[in-house]
C-alpha cells in the first residue's frame, strides 16, 4: 500500500486538509524557517548571540525533518503525534530564547505556530481516531 492509500484510509477529522494544501502551507513555511533559523545559526556561530539559543531551533529542525518519515515511512502515529508535539514545544522555546537578542525572529514564527498548532490538533485527532 502506497502512502497516499494509506494515509486516504486513515480516519481524519472532516476539515482534514487535502495533501495539496498542506503542501503549499509548507511552501510558505520553509523560506521563513530557512531565513530565520539560518540568521539564528549565523549570529551563534559568529557568537555575536550565546549558544543556548540555538538549541530549540537545532531540535526543531530535526524533529520537523523527522515527521514525514515517521508519519508516512514507519506509519507510527503515536509516535508522530510525539514528534509533532516536539515540533510545536520547541517553537515556544525558540521564541523565547530568541527574544531578547532579536525580536523580529521571533514575531516572524508565528505563521509557523499557527499551521504547527493546527497541524497538532490533526495529528492528535488522527492518532485518536485510529488507535
Amino acid at each position: 500500500m502506497t502512502w497516499r492509500d494509506w494515509y486516504d484510509a486513515l480516519d481524519k477529522p472532516t476539515w482534514t486538509p487535502e495533501p495539496s494544501t498542506i503542501g503549499l502551507i509548507w511552501q510558505i513555511l520553509y523560506p521563513i524557517i530557512l531565513v530565520t533559523f539560518g540568521y539564528v545559526f549565523y549570529r551563534v556561530f559568529r557568537k555575536q548571540i550565546p549558544w543556548s539559543v540555538a538549541v530549540p531551533f537545532a531540535i526543531n529542525l530535526l524533529a520537523n525533518i523527522a515527521f514525514t518519515p515517521i508519519q508516512f515511512g514507519l506509519r507510527n502515529l503515536p509516535l508522530a503525534a510525539l514528534d509533532i508535539a516536539i515540533v510545536w514545544g520547541t517553537i515556544l522555546w525558540a521564541m523565547r530564547a530568541i527574544w531578547p537578542h532579536h525580536r523580529w525572529v521571533a514575531f516572524a514564527q508565528i505563521p509557523y505556530l499557527v499551521w504547527v498548532t493546527i497541524a497538532s490538533i490533526l495529528q492528535f485527532s488522527i492518532t485518536w481516531n485510529n488507535w
